[in-house]
């Protein structure tokens, strides 16, 4: 079996949402693709929760870790 990466399992979360939103499932299809999307929701934020101790590590400067608050300005 293949390895989920993060955009992957986004992407099916999203796909997921939409096909939710639109009412068109059975109950009985609804409740298997939202327990996948659960699912695949504690898989990216685990997958966030790792990212950010790894940048907490970068961030370290001299044995204290500083952090810098992020901003959407930073982006353009």
């Amino acid at each position: 079996m293949a390895k989920k990466s993060f955009e992957d399992s986004l992407a099916k979360l999203e796909n997921i949402t939409e096909e939710l939103e639109s009412g068109d499932l059975s109950l009985e299809e609804s409740l298997k693709r939202f327990d996948e999307g659960v699912k695949l929701a504690e898989f990216c934020n685990r997958k966030l929760d790792e990212a950010q101790q790894k940048v907490n590590i970068l961030l370290k400067k001299n044995g204290v870790q500083e952090e810098v608050p992020f901003t959407d300005n930073e982006l353009t």
